[in-house]
């Protein structure tokens, strides 16, 4: 029957794993989870309980998983179906070693006879997540050519890596849209079930030996589901094992799996042949009716009915008599599955039948290990030009940073426009040079925070799944903004500098130009650290805010120096306003000499004077450029430390 719906596309490939044949046991799981350790740390503060109590409370500890037995192995295709909250999707976060907040209290996980571990599930599984995490301003061709360069052994040349990402096009049909952006909630791109497909595609790329995808058919039209299910169902013919949960197959989506587990509240009602589930529940005396989608019916059966308490116990009374069932009839069997005679062999039985096929071209990739993808600074350039035609294809947000910075340097500069003749006064250059320095940071904390944060989830799984190391993604960071920061600047601060009439001689111009450059630079860095420090958008601004009012107060220009408190004169030696406006108070104001009348007389007052009436002469102009320069590379090392050792997950991912 699935000749019905293949084109001639879908015969045109066959993924074939080439290393050895992989086996996923799971024997007797029991797993809990303790729902007050998945509640974030900064909601319990907001609850106002103390962090003794966060995970103290003895009713939170929940069992997901109850004597959980399973056995697959390559060539297969195994589908968890089930209600929702029925452990689904906590399995495959187990198997796959990404169970935060919870535990296994016995049994254990196999992978090829030996115990599961994160680095082994790195080497051979791929995991497929109900979200889709990727950059909305590449196209589709360019999003799965990057993941090829960064997942694909060395060896592989540029034309086999483009090959590799042309055929994944083709396998996944996304040639109409392989030009078109990904897209995202904010930025028009590819639909929702492309941009799925994507998600499918980035992980096939490296060809792994174990497929593991949750909800894979979430937001794709029947027709696109089942063609997505019959490519993984031919992926797994291809000597590849493929374990997949959804909620409600539909009917000739169910006939395409080799085996099936239905779940209900964390217990197994049933596990083995997708062929055998009718025949196994009308011995019990529940048979599916007539065109009826066994699926549904039997996800109906099992499932827990909480609109009523005499509901819920009858329906879990039920779920609970199947699966006690269920296990007696297996417990004999090694593989857990069932069986119709205990003779058969469900690995050969249900191996479909591949001649409609014809595969024309075999795809074949050595054992993926570690020590074969590119090395760290090859990574560091396919970051780089990642992040550089990323940023730069959002043009709009560029225009308007840059319609931002040229708006508040003219305001700015016609406040202070027209003393050609007479200049201005002491106070008012005092002024003007510190609202240079204070007034566009602000902007820039947090839009670098907003930003980081859009990309915060992704470079949580991009790490987790190992496609790159922190070092790499850090300098191409850093490296990769440097542009639009220097144009930044640029529109900032040189239309300002003339309009308000300051020193108009290059070397000053130059010197307060490094000086505002290096200021803004340290509250991008600034950003940087506090966006990779804090879990949500609103504790990163807020605290960036704090830190920044703080370094404002204690700048030098609200209080004078030697006015400041002992704490606030600790911060201001830290505060990068501070020393940005110590430095243009001396080159506007070392050589120049100010006159001042009082009555019928004229006083010639020297700048220095100003600037020891602030207490902003005490050291040397390059101290200030020194210290400006050890406040950025300070920022920047918190940001890489940060990014090391805690876990950049969005609020998504707690």
């Amino acid at each position: 029957q699935d000749t019905i719906f293949c084109s001639e596309e879908d015969n045109s490939l066959y993924f074939t794993y080439s290393g050895k044949s992989n086996v996923l046991e799971v024997k007797e799981l029991n797993y809990q989870v303790n729902r007050a350790s998945q509640i974030p740390w900064y909601e319990n503060l907001a609850q106002m309980k103390m962090p003794w109590t966060w995970k103290s409370d003895p009713c939170s500890h929940v069992s997901i998983i109850q004597n959980l037995n399973l056995k697959v192995q390559s060539g297969q295709m195994l589908a968890i179906i089930g209600s929702t909250a029925g452990g689904k999707t906590s399995l495959l976060d187990v198997i796959t070693c990404r169970d935060h907040g919870g535990k296994i209290k016995s049994g254990q996980i196999m992978i090829n006879n030996k115990p599961s571990t994160p680095q082994l599930v790195k080497k051979c599984i791929a995991h497929v997540r109900q979200d889709d995490r990727l950059l909305p301003h590449l196209t589709v061709r360019e999003t799965l050519l990057f993941v090829a360069k960064l997942r694909l052994p060395k060896f592989f040349s540029d034309s086999q890596r483009k090959k590799r990402v042309e055929d994944v096009i083709a396998e996944l049909r996304l040639r109409q849209c392989a030009n078109t952006r990904v897209g995202n909630e904010y930025l028009r791109g590819v639909s929702g079930g492309e941009r799925r497909r994507v998600s499918i595609g980035v992980q096939l790329l490296w060809n792994p030996g174990i497929l593991i995808l949750d909800e894979p058919t979430s937001g794709l039209d029947s027709f696109t589901a089942h063609n997505l299910v019959i490519t993984l169902s031919r992926l797994a013919r291809g000597n590849r094992l493929v374990l997949l949960s959804l909620h409600q197959p539909r009917s000739d989506i169910f006939q395409l799996f080799d085996l099936v587990l239905l779940m209900t509240s964390g217990v197994t009602v049933y596990s083995g042949t997708a062929r055998d589930m009718v025949p196994y529940f009308t011995e019990l005396g529940y048979p599916c009716p007539r065109y009826s989608n066994p699926a549904d019916f039997y996800v109906d059966l099992t499932s827990i009915n909480k609109q009523t308490a005499e509901k819920e116990m009858e329906s879990r009374k039920r779920a609970n008599t199947l699966a006690n069932l269920f296990l007696e009839k297996v417990k004999d069997f090694d593989d857990f599955l069932w069986k119709v005679t205990e003779g058969d062999n469900v690995a050969t039985t249900f191996s479909k039948q591949s001649s409609h096929l014809n595969s024309e071209e075999t795809i074949n990739m050595p054992h993926h290990s570690s020590n074969q993808l590119p090395g760290v600074l090859k990574q560091f350039t396919i970051l780089l030009s990642r992040q550089v035609s990323n940023d730069f294809r959002d043009l709009s947000t560029l225009l308007i940073h840059g319609f931002e910075a040229l708006l508040m340097s003219l305001l700015i500069g016609f406040l202070y426009y027209g003393h050609e003749k007479t200049g201005l006064s002491i106070r008012d250059t005092t002024a003007l040079l510190y609202m240079i320095g204070a007034l566009i940071p602000f902007t820039v904390i947090l839009d670098v925070i907003a930003k980081c944060h859009s990309e915060r989830a992704m470079l949580y799984h991009d790490l987790e799944d190992g496609m790159y190391s922190v070092s790499p993604y850090f300098f191409a960071k850093i490296l990769g903004e440097l542009p639009e920061h220097c144009a930044f600047v640029i529109i900032y601060g040189v239309p300002i500098y003339w309009l308000a009439n300051l020193i108009p001689e290059p070397k000053h111009f130059l010197l307060n130009f490094l000086s505002v450059w290096l200021a803004v630079y340290s509250a991008r860095a600034m950003a940087l650290w506090v966006a990779a420090l804090l879990p949500t958008l609103q504790l990163s601004a807020f605290f960036g805010n704090v830190f920044f009012t703080s370094f404002y107060l204690s700048g030098g220009f609200v209080i004078s120096l030697e006015n400041l408190w002992t704490v606030p004169f600790w911060v201001s030696k830290i505060s990068f306003l501070r020393w940005n406006f110590q430095g243009m108070m001396q080159i506007q104001f070392t050589d120049l000499t100010y006159e001042m009348t009082v009555g019928n007389t004229t006083f010639q007052i020297p700048g220095k004077l100003v600037t020891q009436a602030l207490d902003l002469d005490s050291q040397p102009l390059y101290v200030s450029y020194l210290v400006l320069a050890a406040i950025v590379c300070s920022f920047l090392l918190l940001y890489y430390l940060s990014l090391r050792f805690i876990k950049q997950k969005s609020h998504q991912d707690w």
